[in-house]
This record gives C-alpha cells, structure tokens and sequence, in this order.
C-alpha cells in the first residue's frame, strides 16, 4: 500500500482448503463462517478484506452480507472486490492485470524497449495473468506463451496465441487442458512447464505462485523484462542472480499493486456513496501506478540499487515519515 501511496496497512489471511473440490453450497458456508468468526477484527475502518487466490466477487459477496447481517445495516465498505450490483467498483475484476500492463510500458520506456512486436511469456493464466495478456496484445505485444495448472503451450506460429480464445476456453473447460488439441489453436504443449520461464521473450509475467523463478533455473532465464504479477515469484538468491544479469526486475510489491490500488478507489467510493465510471478508475489508477513506478525508479537510479530495493526504500520511508509526523501519544 505505501509503495502506491495508499492510506492503509497490509495483511494476509486465508483457509487451508481447495476450493474446486467444494460445491457453492459448501463456498459459502465456508466464506460465511470465515467472517463471523472473524468479525470482530473485520470492518470498514479497520481490516478490509479483499479477493486473492481462489477468492472472486461471489465470495466478498457473502463475506460482506454476513458483516451486514451481524452488524444489521448495509456496510459495503467493508469489503471490496464486490459485484456491481452490491458497490463493487468499475474495473476491479481487471485491476491487477491493468496495473502490471502500466508498470511493464514504464519499464519498457525507460529501457527503450518498443512494445509493438514485443514477446510475452506468461506464467499463469489466471485473472491476473489472462488479462494481462490480453492487454498486452491490445498493446501490439506478441503473446508467445501461456501456462496454467494443466500445462504450458508455445505458439507454433509468428501471430502468436490469441489470449481471448484461450480466455474463452478456459470459461468453458475450467483450465487450459488439453488446449493443443483445438482446431488451430495454434500453440503445441511444453514437455516441461517450467520451460516457460527460459523461453527467449522480452517479457516474462510470473503470475502463478511463489518461488518459480530459483537460484537453479535463474542463469537460464532470457527475458529482459520480469514482470512480477504473483507474489514473491523470485527467491532472494534468484533476485541476486537477475540483478547481477542486468534483467529488469519490476517488483511485485510495485507490479501488482493494480489490485488494492483500485481497492482502495472501491473502499473511497463505498464510503461517498458515489460510484464513477471504468474510465474514471482507470485514469486514477494509472496516476497511481505511472507515480509509483517513477518514485521507485528514481530512488533506484539515486542509490544504485535494484528495482525491489528501492520500492522497499520508497515504501519504508514513507511508513517512517509518517509515524514521525504522528509521534508517540504515551
């Protein structure tokens, strides 16, 4: 939050389950008693929960009608990533994706980098990672690979896979198995998925899980731009290897910061009660993202030091300048 300029904390929480072996039935009675038990820390100005891994609309939906049941009034704000139909916000469902595609064009400027023609390769092809591709591929990017929990596939030919049509597949399948097998899909299936992280690319988007990227696979990785849309996608000794490489390394505490930045534009327009258009958020969460990125670009360029060094610089010392100005009530 403080890297994108953001008034509020940060935190993690979850349940130990996997959601695709559950009915809706049994979702939501698990997302229910997941904000009942935890009510009392929950609140519009305390801890505002928002969707990550395996979360979607439908379940900040019932977390914030449970909130409401218990507290008998309607509180949106008390959650975000919610449905429009109940205060959700223009533009939160690609947020994340919008947010690294920002981050990847500031990168490219600065490295001198044409996006037009550039090739991608992407780790992940969920909600962050499927829109980023698609996005990109607006931008006249070259979408050279995709993976997700079935496997991985290249692209067989020079146009590249069309990100819409695996998009399209996966709504109707559930994943990208067996996508090779599709009339002119266009792509064939790597052997080994983790094949995509060394592909010859200009960019490379980790959006799956942590650690993919290692000390073992990273002298081996070839992309000139990574584009952190996971979290933690590169380990510390993998981070070093990048660095020493020359790899341009965008952060993801900076990368994916997309997300709860237009979170936070929910939360805003939750508590106004005023709700404004996608156009509205997006151009807000680029100012957000285009600041961000340069503030943490600068600190780099000033110290000599990584990308991720320096988004932890810019975002200590404003946690610090802040609590200075505050003091210490004893």
């Amino acid at each position: 939050c403080a890297v994108v300029g953001i008034p509020m904390g940060g935190g993690k929480g979850g349940v130990i389950c996997d959601p695709r072996t559950l009915s809706s039935s049994e979702l939501e009675r698990l997302a229910r008693r997941y904000m009942a038990e935890l009510i009392d820390i929950f609140g519009p100005d305390r801890d505002v929960p928002a969707p990550d891994v395996n979360t979607n609309p439908q379940v900040m939906a019932w977390f914030m009608d449970t909130y409401a049941m218990h507290k008998r009034d309607w509180v949106p704000a008390v959650v975000t990533g919610k449905p429009l139909e109940l205060g959700g916000s223009a533009g939160r469902i690609t947020a994340t994706a919008q947010g690294v595609v920002y981050t990847v064009r500031q990168a490219a400027k600065r490295l001198g980098m044409d996006l037009k023609g550039a090739s991608v390769a992407v780790q992940g092809f969920g909600n962050a990672g499927s829109h980023a591709a698609r996005l990109l591929r607006e931008d006249d990017c070259l979408i050279r690979a995709i993976s997700d929990v079935d496997g991985a596939f290249i692209a067989t030919g020079e146009e590249g896979i069309d990100p819409n049509r695996a998009i399209e597949y996966i709504q109707r399948n559930g994943s990208l198995k067996d996508f090779e097998r599709v009339k002119d899909s266009g792509v064939r299936r790597l052997e080994n998925p983790m094949e995509l992280l060394e592909l010859d690319v200009d960019i490379l988007i980790p959006a799956a899980l942590e650690n993919q990227i290692t000390e073992e696979n990273a002298p081996r990785v070839r992309a000139r731009i990574i584009a952190e849309a996971a979290n933690g996608p590169c380990t510390p000794e993998a981070d070093e290897i990048l660095d020493a490489k020359g790899t341009f390394v965008i952060p993801d505490i900076l990368c994916n910061a997309g997300g709860v930045a237009t979170s936070y534009l929910e939360w805003v327009q939750n508590r106004m009660g005023y709700y404004w258009s996608a156009e509205r958020v997006r151009e807000d969460l680029q100012r957000f993202m285009d600041d961000a990125f340069t503030a943490v670009y600068e600190t780099a360029q000033h110290y000599d030091c990584s990308m991720r060094t320096a988004a932890f610089v810019v975002a200590i010392e404003r946690v610090i300048r802040s609590g200075e100005m505050r003091g210490l009530y004893a």
